[in-house]
């Protein structure tokens, strides 16, 4: 066995005991809540611009992004834009002509101007809108037709029914072997810090990424957690977010 395969079982090793420690579990409960009432996730930039992301959910898109090689990311949500330029970024080192779209109700100028005026804009489709429309999802399948590899981010609005309904339209358009990722599942489990001082964000425990995640396994069999990813990054905003398209 060579100097790398040795280096992998190890890893695997490790990550399995990892997974049997309660006491880390509460530990990564404990910090993510603690954490999230300091906003967190507003200190990670890509490039110069905020992307509002666990830098360990950076990391697992990273692995992922690499290992599927897609030609279209489709992201909901894209705040200060981040995010659409990390997966651009992620694109133009994979070459080829692969590009990202970005879908939000409200592209606010400030927004806009930063992610038009960035080198990664070149790979980049803003469409605004609500992505669970019928003419958003409608401009998304144009684009859509020419692509073989497509993957999928969900982190618009985060009540139930509209990740639902996300999880229902855009699911139909990942490829076999790629995934939908549904960010802020975490909501289900410390929604009392999440939500602290937040009334006007309708989602809730019970009403959130988590809860549409789970119906939406139940009724489709195409898709299942890929477990791995979370195993191996610990701290994450999408726990039993990571879906896998495998039929």
């Amino acid at each position: 066995m060579g100097k790398i395969e040795e280096f992998h079982l190890e890893r695997k090793r490790a990550i399995e005991a990892m997974t049997k420690d309660e006491e880390l579990k509460e530990l990564t409960k404990a910090w993510s809540i603690r954490s999230g009432k300091y906003d967190y996730v507003y200190n990670s930039t890509w490039m110069g611009v905020p992307m509002l992301q666990v830098p360990s959910d950076i990391l697992a898109l990273q692995s992922i992004i690499w290992e599927v090689k897609p030609d279209l990311i489709i992201e909901t949500g894209i705040a200060y834009g981040g995010s659409l330029i990390f997966s651009a970024s992620m694109l133009e080192l994979l070459g080829g002509e692969g590009e990202v779209i970005g879908i939000d109700i409200d592209i606010r100028a400030h927004n806009r101007e930063a992610i038009e005026s960035h080198p990664m804009f070149k790979r980049i489709t803003l469409i605004e809108g609500s992505s669970t429309s019928e003419s958003v999802f409608n401009q998304v399948k144009k684009i859509v037709n020419d692509k073989h590899k497509i993957m999928v981010i969900l982190d618009s609005n985060h009540t139930h029914e509209h990740v639902y309904k996300e999880l229902q339209l855009y699911s139909s358009l990942v490829s076999t072997g790629s995934y939908i990722v549904v960010f802020d599942t975490i909501i289900e489990m410390s929604n009392d810090v999440i939500s602290e001082g937040r009334d006007y964000r309708p989602w809730s425990k019970g009403n959130n990424p988590w809860t549409a995640a789970m119906q939406f396994l139940e009724e489709n069999d195409a898709f299942e957690i890929d477990s791995s990813i979370t195993d191996r990054f610990v701290i994450t905003a999408a726990p039993d977010g990571y879906l896998k398209k495998i039929r």
